[in-house]
């Protein structure tokens, strides 16, 4: 598979994952920037390889970012433990079913509702700056996680974004305890999809092996910066992701 490629197309392939780390861990997204490039990079393999081996790599830098923010945040366990356990079971159920699904027929979707979130984003400049006074209980997080994780196993570019938008929309988290609590998440539906992907042989293992590391340190970068600067860097990198996302539909839906 590797005999195939340049050494130059090797760096580019590093250096994203790196980058893809990087945004994940400050606001979600990084699918957004990696799974596209792999997909490039691999046009001769199923898009389950693809997706699966961009999971084993993900995972990696996440758990790292995670792990670096716990240090520093408190976890919300009363929250993100159902959440993670509800975004599990759905994540896995769309892992399932990505063979069996037309993507396209939910971009026309995806993207309206990527635009409703930005402008809403947008438009109230104190949204997510501090946490809300009404923080919403448990079921509030499960079943929004258990919605989100449907969609990472089935899709996924975008899933750390809208963890954050939902932790600090129907939760009440800011922007930065939203970025960290959207980690724990985010590990469970990454290991979720992972074991539907590996026992059917849809990870690319040569690639993560290349990639992982430099997602990690990626990973890591990101949260020390997010925790450094606080929910208002949250907050622009989170509408930065939104808008290439949005950019990256919109290229999609009108090409079929």
């Amino acid at each position: 598979m590797w005999n195939d490629l340049s050494a130059l197309t090797l760096v580019v392939c590093i250096c994203t994952a790196l980058l893809a780390g990087f945004v994940d861990a400050v606001a979600g997204g990084g699918g957004l920037i990696q799974l596209p490039v792999m997909l490039a990079v691999f046009p001769h393999n199923s898009l389950a390889a693809v997706s699966g081996t961009n999971k084993s790599i993900s995972i990696v830098g996440t758990s790292v970012a995670a792990r670096t923010y716990a240090k520093q945040i408190p976890l919300e366990r009363r929250h993100v433990l159902p959440m993670a356990l509800c975004a599990f079971i759905g994540s896995a159920l769309g892992a399932h079913l990505i063979t069996k699904v037309d993507r396209a027929a939910f971009e026309p979707i995806l993207l309206i509702v990527l635009i409703s979130v930005g402008m809403f984003t947008l438009f109230r400049p104190e949204f997510g700056r501090t946490p809300s006074h009404e923080v919403r209980g448990p079921l509030s997080a499960s079943v929004f996680g258990a919605g989100i994780g449907f969609y990472d196993g089935i899709m996924g570019p975008g899933t750390g974004m809208f963890l954050v938008f939902g932790l600090v929309a129907f939760i009440g988290f800011d922007f930065l305890k939203g970025s960290a609590s959207a980690k724990f998440v985010n590990v469970a539906t990454n290991l979720a999809a992972l074991m539907i992907f590996i026992p059917t042989h849809n990870v690319m293992w040569l690639v993560t092996a290349f990639m992982a590391p430099a997602n990690m340190l990626g990973g890591y970068l990101g949260a020390h910066t997010a925790l450094k600067r606080g929910s208002l860097f949250v907050r622009l990198v989170f509408l930065g992701v939104q808008a290439l996302l949005i950019v990256r539909l919109i290229v999609s839906v009108t090409s079929h």
